[in-house]
């Protein structure tokens, strides 16, 4: 009978995963509706490139809580299972971008907010998405690759190692992809938007760049408490080596 019940609960989703899933979906919807404010940070010293301000798409600091979901997640339930999530979440995206475009295309009512500002605010451009989707799919996918992968040399130990290793690569990844399509490729190849010169290309990726490692870092306690807590409260649905 105990038997029975232990088979029967691994195939029930635990709290664990649902929470990791939806901070991961929550994140990753936000950040294509945060995607047209653009961020300055002011720093305390001048960088050659950036100066002593970082810009950033305000999309950033969503995006970056979507490494910290998915190296918890790949952590404790392997990489085939964070694959599944962040390819499935790939295509939610475009759920989300049809639900925001079918309601900026309805019709307003007299009492409604101005709809060139409800369009402006919420519409994300072109350029935009394709440069966010295109970075999405290969950097969240080689972040998992590489979580794992670092977890194959060094086993349960040295968790920091495969967050900071993972999201260091895959941040790198995903802003210069971002910035070089969103900015240059797509304005130049669909003829919308302005094409940025190759300085303020730098300046943006980097500026974006620097802030996802620094949250990256921090995150890395966040990331072993979720971990532990996890550990601590499973009752063997979580695989020693997941794969």
């Amino acid at each position: 009978m105990v038997e029975s019940r232990s088979r029967s609960r691994r195939g029930t989703p635990t709290v664990p995963q649902v929470t990791l899933i939806g901070l991961f979906v929550t994140a990753l919807a936000t950040a294509q509706l945060t995607a047209t404010k653009v961020l300055a940070f002011s720093i305390p010293f001048s960088l050659p490139i950036t100066g002593s301000e970082l810009v950033l798409p305000g999309a950033a600091l969503a995006y970056a809580v979507t490494f910290l979901a998915s190296d918890c997640y790949t952590e404790l339930y392997g990489r085939r299972a964070a694959q599944i999530v962040v390819n499935v979440a790939f295509a939610l995206n475009f759920v989300v971008l049809v639900l925001v475009w079918s309601t900026i295309a309805a019709p307003a009512a007299e009492t409604s907010i101005d709809p060139e500002m409800f369009a402006d605010v919420l519409g994300a451009s072109t350029n935009i998405v394709l440069g966010s989707l295109l970075a999405y799919v290969i950097s969240q996918n080689w972040d998992v690759i590489v979580f794992h992968r670092i977890r194959e040399y060094t086993g349960r130990s040295n968790l920091w190692l495969r967050n900071i290793g993972s999201t260091a690569s895959s941040q790198a990844i995903d802003t210069v992809i971002f910035v070089a399509v969103a900015f240059s490729i797509a304005p130049m190849l669909l003829g919308v938007g302005v094409v940025l010169p190759l300085e303020e290309l730098a300046a943006l990726m980097i500026g974006q760049y620097l802030l996802k490692l620094a949250i990256a870092v921090v995150d890395t306690p966040i990331v072993y408490a979720v971990v532990a807590l996890v550990r601590s409260r499973a009752d063997g649905d979580l695989a020693t080596t997941p794969s």
